[in-house]
């Protein structure tokens, strides 16, 4: 693992992308964002995270395709994955059968200090 953690979001909403990666580098992390699942599962392939945050709802790829497909991948599979959604209900989170479960979630909207300390769970100190 690199000194600052490297962490990728994927979500189509630009603007909460801007958000997010703006309030984490402020805290020291290294953060990339992309606005689709194909995108992301690009990037990880050429450069590992150490954790993902993940939108479900995306046009075209959703974040369970991303989830899916990642968890399926022996390169991906063991990356910490934090679910970042409008609208997920606690038992969609263990609906893919034979793949593990999110390591957590987050509501939209949601405070920032809230999505700090859910990535402090997940990984060291940025």
């Amino acid at each position: 693992m690199s000194q600052e953690p490297f962490i990728l979001y994927i979500d189509d909403e630009r603007p909460t992308l801007d958000l997010v990666a703006q309030a984490l580098k402020l805290v020291g992390y290294n953060i990339s964002g992309v606005t689709s699942g194909e995108q992301g599962l690009a990037l990880m392939r050429q450069h590992k995270p150490d954790l993902l945050l993940l939108d479900l709802m995306m046009p075209h790829f959703s974040g369970w395709d991303v989830y899916r497909a990642m968890k399926t991948d022996e390169f991906l599979a063991d990356i910490p994955v934090i679910i970042i959604t409008a609208r997920v209900l606690p038992q969609e989170l263990t609906l893919i059968e034979g793949l593990p479960p999110v390591n957590d979630y987050l509501t939209k909207p949601f405070d920032v200090q809230s999505l700090i300390r859910a990535i402090q769970r997940l990984l060291p100190p940025a």
